[in-house]
């Protein structure tokens, strides 16, 4: 790489001339201070509140204890893509990134922006210390190993069985005929039914996850990747019969209104009996509430049905560690680094004192988050597993479509607008 141009060609496309300036401006506080030469900078998305936040802290504290090296921590939530590119155009970002492949991220190692991993597979001894298909997930169609998967993605659907058995509905809905039942005595028992973030990515996640229960893995990928709905009859089945599950009264009141965030307080607060949410929300739920729920799949379609069991969305799209261009320069620092994230202690540290699910080999079962652990126990005889769309979706795609699909959860929307907006979101990007 001869020129920072070169490799920031997409991100800076990516960036309008009005949002770039101000930010390029005090860029050097995208930065840790303490970064240098001898010091190995770490831009990370596991902060605040995020499941996992503080096994990273502690983790890293404990590496600099243990070998008196410099880790310098950067944390970003959701805007840490932005940040980074931001940082990169200046040729500041930090030498190591900790954050999901989706949207943006998936440039990344094409555009020069990070580094292909592959190599060091092998010379830093982590092959067969990672789930082979969690590799294959985060290889591009070049090849290219975008990075080390490190956390991963397990998304099932939590009923509260007491609210249920408390509306007269004695077992958990297993199809889509069932769970409108359940929906209607839930109901009436005044009790919410499903739950769901129908104003975020939430909402669009279980819209496509509906779709998958009428075609074929192979068929939704071609439909995840293009935006056809129309040109697969399977998917177009799916969109009708969500449409008929929001008109029959399964999603709570208002949840066009609602985000991830929200859906989880409610089912907390046992306002809503039924949310379909990724195992890292899981680890949020109290003990106490967790007494009260059994983790599942989303109900299969009564009629047409593409798939065996309810659904679960699983995918190794979880958080990955990403090596910078100028982390390049810092291969010295950065492979005891990931080496130890990768050893069996840290490893089995996540998984007891976070309840995050791993893209590292183990045998380790979360004790203190129950709904993490049954999820993970979920067998084939039991669940269908369906893919998690993001990987498909085109980055310029990717927020239109959220806000496009969103409309699906109001009422009146049509089948074929839903379609259609879908449709537009991927001509419009």
């Amino acid at each position: 790489m001869t020129d920072g141009i070169s490799r920031r060609t997409l991100i800076g496309a990516g960036l309008g001339a009005g949002i770039l300036a101000p930010i390029l401006a005090g860029c050097s506080a995208l930065t840790p201070a303490s970064s240098g030469p001898g010091t190995l900078s770490v831009h990370t998305q596991l902060s605040g509140a995020v499941a996992g936040a503080q096994t990273f802290t502690d983790v890293v504290a404990a590496y600099r204890r243990r070998t008196d090296r410099k880790v310098a921590l950067l944390s970003n939530g959701s805007d840490l893509p932005i940040v980074f590119e931001t940082s990169s155009l200046a040729g500041k970002e930090a030498d190591v990134a900790i954050v999901n492949m989706v949207g943006r991220t998936l440039s990344w190692t094409g555009e020069d922006a990070t580094i292909d991993v592959s190599r060091f597979l092998d010379e830093w001894d982590l092959r067969d210390k990672i789930i082979p298909e969690a590799l294959e997930e985060w290889t591009d169609d070049q090849g290219r190993l975008r990075a080390f998967p490190f956390t991963r993605t397990n998304w099932p659907v939590s009923f509260n069985t007491a609210l249920l058995e408390q509306a007269g509905v004695s077992e958990i809905p297993t199809t889509s005929d069932a769970l409108i039942a359940a929906a209607d005595r839930l109901r009436s028992a005044g009790i919410g039914p499903v739950t769901v973030g129908g104003s975020d990515w939430s909402g669009q996640k279980l819209l496509m996850q509906v779709i998958q229960g009428f075609v074929s893995q192979d068929e939704a990928a071609k439909v995840f990747s293009t935006g056809r709905i129309s040109e697969s009859a399977g998917a177009v089945r799916g969109v009708e019969h969500f449409v008929e599950l929001r008109d029959a009264g399964v999603f709570v009141d208002s949840v066009q209104g609602f985000t991830s965030d929200s859906e989880l307080t409610q089912f907390t607060t046992r306002k809503a009996a039924i949310v379909p949410a990724m195992s890292s929300a899981l680890a949020l739920v109290s003990k106490e509430r967790a007494k009260e729920v059994t983790v599942g799949g989303w109900p299969v379609p009564s009629q047409h049905a593409a798939i065996a069991h309810p659904s679960v969305i699983k995918s190794y799209n979880g958080h990955g560690i990403w090596i910078s261009e100028n982390g390049r320069a810092k291969l010295d620092l950065i492979k005891p680094f990931v080496q130890y994230l990768y050893s069996s202690a840290v490893t089995t540290e996540f998984v007891l004192d976070s309840g995050r699910d791993m893209s590292r080999i183990t045998d380790t079962v979360s004790r203190d988050f129950p709904l993490v652990a049954q999820a993970s126990k979920l067998t084939d005889d039991q669940v269908t597993p369906v893919m998690l769309p993001d990987l498909l979706v085109p980055d310029s795609a990717y927020e239109p479509m959220i806000r496009a699909t969103s409309l699906a959860y109001g009422s009146g929307t049509s089948a074929d607008r839903i379609i259609d907006l879908f449709e537009r979101a991927y001509t419009a990007a």
